[in-house]
């Protein structure tokens, strides 16, 4: 009986969730999907745009690290859904705005209460799952990203047709503020509020879960969260200026085709797909075998091998691909020619395809691994915390490969930028691989559990 109680709220927590948090994210980008008609009404130009998203930019990543704190001191079904409610009533208010001075401070708020969605999703998570299933929800949950970030344009292409920009806006916020009520009646923050035993302390033994002396300088002193943070700032960093740059490096460097710029994207996303759902399902038969321990993790392992992907890939991406394939035919020619006649399409269009989807696969792996590693090896009043600081440097990579990277470029060249792109992401695999088996449980009262 009690197992068919877990099963139920575990499915309606998580279906909550999950299209509770696609909610979330096609409200963040329902500007961007009625922009065009927005601009035939409202006269706005590319500084205005600027202004627009990069306020709810910044508004976001202050958001995330702040809710990923509050998740650990606050009920995390209260933050989810009251994030929800205010995502929503802004789109709403939104849709009633015409002046780039209200849109900004409007779309500021959005990204502030975009930040109360993902921190709450992980801490109720862990509290529900074991840690042998943790990472494959995680990554499905992450999913819904994915699934929004993909029907959302054509959800929202369809309904302008047949309504304005205004409506459409006030529609997507309708549906997502009342969702909320939805999302406070059916999530749970733990078990024991169903009553139902929590499965936390008897289903980690020897995890990272330790007493409540843990104290929250102890937990931030703990070596193995900022070894996390810097190898997820790389990470991150390294991922968003191959996704953000690497159409234009095909195109001004590569003598590539806007068609084939965005054709490379799409293998990205299809392959970040399967690459996030496989690390955590993978990664989480690694953990029924060996559970976790106090030195090491054993989703390190693949871990490792996700983030050797990403550099073999960016470092083939930049040395393989030419306006034209050279005389002497590469071994790599050689090998998908046969591909090439049957589908008849060239060598070169193939190869990056190929390359595109291995980035996506291996890129979006370790974001997913990334978050889990660090919500999973924190005691548990500090898992939100954790999941908050490493996000926090991954969102400084993120900035990093804006302007700076972008700098280099126009300095030097892409190529130039993409090659210092890879040392760094080498360097960093290299070392994390010589600390795969540190001390990874933090906070002092881990470490009386030694």
């Amino acid at each position: 009986m009690a197992a068919r109680s877990y099963s139920y709220h575990r499915v309606a927590i998580f279906t909550c969730m999950f299209v509770g948090y696609a909610l979330y994210f096609f409200n963040r980008k329902t500007f961007s999907f009625v922009m065009p008609s927005v601009m035939e009404e409202i006269e706005l130009d590319k500084e205005d745009l600027g202004l627009i998203t990069s306020s709810q930019t910044m508004a976001y990543a202050i958001s995330k690290f702040v809710s990923g704190v509050l998740s650990d001191r606050i009920s995390a079904r209260w933050l989810f859904s009251a994030g929800l409610f205010l995502v929503g009533g802004i789109n709403i208010a939104f849709s009633r705005s015409s002046t780039v001075a209200a849109f900004s401070l409007l779309w500021f708020i959005n990204g502030l209460g975009q930040g109360c969605g993902w921190p709450p999703c992980g801490k109720v998570l862990r509290k529900w799952f074991e840690p042998s299933q943790f990472g494959t929800w995680w990554s499905m949950l992450s999913c819904s990203m994915n699934l929004a970030g993909s029907l959302g344009p054509i959800l929202a292409t369809l309904l302008l047709q047949y309504y304005d920009w205004r409506t459409v806006l006030t529609m997507s916020g309708t549906v997502c503020a009342a969702f909320a009520f939805v999302c406070l009646l059916f999530v749970k923050n733990e078990p024991k509020d169903v009553g139902l035993p929590n499965i936390e302390p008897s289903a980690k033994k020897g995890s990272t879960s330790g007493p409540s002396e843990c104290t929250l300088a102890d937990f931030l002193l703990s070596p193995f969260l900022w070894v996390l943070s810097l190898c997820y700032l790389v990470v991150f960093g390294v991922k968003t200026a191959a996704t953000d740059w690497g159409q234009l490096f095909l195109m001004q460097e590569k003598g590539q085709t806007a068609l084939m710029g965005s054709t490379y994207m799409s293998a990205l996303e299809v392959g970040g797909f399967v690459g996030s759902l496989a690390s955590g399902f993978l990664t989480d038969r690694a953990v029924a075998r060996q559970g976790l321990g106090s030195h090491g993790n054993p989703r390190h392992s693949l871990l490792i091998i996700m983030m050797a992907g990403m550099y073999l890939s960016m470092y083939l991406f930049r040395v393989t691909i030419t306006p034209c394939i050279p005389e002497e035919t590469p071994l790599w020619v050689q090998l998908i020619h046969p591909i090439a006649l049957l589908i008849g399409v060239s060598e070169q269009e193939i190869w990056i395809l190929l390359l595109g989807t291995m980035f996506g696969f291996s890129s979006y792996g370790p974001v997913a691994l990334f978050g889990v590693i660090a919500s999973e090896s924190a005691p548990s009043q500090f898992c939100g915390t954790s999941h908050a600081v490493v996000a926090l440097m991954a969102n400084v990579g993120a900035f990093m490969a804006g302007l700076p990277f972008n700098t280099v470029a126009k300095q030097y060249s892409w190529d130039t930028a993409f090659w210092v792109a890879e040392v760094i992401m080498l360097f960093t695999t290299i070392s994390f691989f010589l600390l795969r088996n540190m001390h990874t449980r933090m906070g002092r009262s881990a470490k009386k559990h030694d």
